[in-house]
């Protein structure tokens, strides 16, 4: 599969995913070096995501629970919480896989995750997350 393969793949995935937000993802890398953006396009969307033994669901499920478990992520928790309701898990699944993790990594990471999701909630029912 040629790079461009890759990257066409790539941003499928991270359409189906984020939908419109794809866009503001590819955007939000402007000014940083070129390799990084294509690197998080061709791997993570394209090889990673485009994997047949994970549905998105379970990538996105996996995907915010990495990212809370890293703390300081909140611009990509957004972005995967966002992605998590476009491919199919509900609200309730986002909060439990993050009450699922409160006895590995504790009640402030978890809190931020979840502050994160109601910000996401709410946009969401307000029609301001455009996603």
């Amino acid at each position: 599969m040629t790079n461009t393969e890759r990257f066409n793949d790539g941003l499928k995935n991270l359409e189906k995913i984020d939908r419109q937000a794809g866009q503001a993802v590819i955007d939000s890398l402007e000014g940083l070096p070129q390799d990084i953006g294509r690197y998080i396009i061709e791997f993570a969307f394209g090889d990673i995501y485009d994997r047949d033994i994970l549905n998105l669901k379970e990538r996105e499920m996996i995907t915010i629970t990495s990212l809370l478990t890293q703390g300081d992520t909140a611009p990509q928790l957004y972005v995967h919480i966002n992605g998590s309701l476009n491919v199919g898990l509900t609200r309730e699944q986002i909060i439990e896989t993050f009450i699922q993790a409160i006895p590995y990594v504790g009640f402030p990471r978890v809190l931020n995750a979840v502050t994160v999701a109601k910000q996401v909630f709410e946009e969401r029912d307000e029609g301001k997350s455009g996603l």
